[in-house]
């Protein structure tokens, strides 16, 4: 597993109480896990047990089993009583189910602040466009993942609507992985940056073009 999942799983500094150092190892595993299964260390259709991955980490079962249980809610993982965790394969379908609901989610948002925005708060968001670049570039795909989140939050949070950037997120991560190859990659990251590009000119057509492209199924 790669440093970024073995270091996400270091347990937290003492003097934490035990509620607090409980939910923080929770979430550096579940963090771990999640980084896994994007860059293909937990492997789709492989059973896995909590006591195996907590020895991996260096941690109980105990926040294994809990983050497994958040992951088994997102459908990324199966949970098999008295076995462990089958991590699961999205089909075809679930992908473009899920390419879907995050099409009528964002599309609209996006192309109302395209026409609303203007052009200095899209030039905030460029360091967050050449993050997913770099990761994109370098082939770190848990990066990547967390990089694309983070500029598609950006970008929705200019909605001012906390809820549909929440819901919105959720969606984005479920979705995750379905992108996974990386000249994939890289043609989603130059497409945050151009799309920036375009709204900074002030090019309202051009980024309403490019934001419906973001989007398509599949991803070419």
């Amino acid at each position: 597993m790669q440093d970024r999942a073995r270091d996400a799983a270091h347990l937290p500094v003492p003097g934490q109480t035990r509620g607090v150092l409980r939910h923080s190892v929770r979430g550096q595993v579940l963090d771990a896990l999640r980084a896994a299964l994007i860059d293909g260390d937990l492997v789709p259709g492989e059973i896995y047990s909590g006591p195996a991955l907590g020895e991996r980490f260096g941690v109980s079962a105990t926040p294994v089993r809990e983050a497994m249980q958040q992951l088994a809610m997102e459908g990324a993982v199966e949970c098999l009583p008295n076995r462990g965790f089958r991590v699961l394969v999205r089909t075809p379908g679930e992908l473009a189910e899920l390419a879907e609901v995050r099409a009528l989610l964002e599309v609209p948002v996006m192309l109302g602040l395209a026409r609303t925005v203007a052009p200095g708060a899209w030039t905030a968001l460029r360091p967050a466009a050449e993050a997913t670049v770099a990761a994109a570039e370098a082939g770190d795909l848990p990066g990547y993942a967390e990089a694309d989140r983070a500029f598609h939050r950006a970008v929705l949070g200019l909605a001012g609507n906390g809820q549909l950037t929440r819901v919105a997120d959720e969606a984005h991560r479920r979705a995750q992985g379905a992108r996974g190859r990386r000249a994939v990659l890289r043609t989603d990251a130059g497409q945050h940056v151009a799309l920036l590009d375009a709204l900074i000119a002030s090019e309202t057509a051009t980024a309403e073009a490019l934001i419906r492209a973001h989007f398509a199924w599949p991803p070419h």
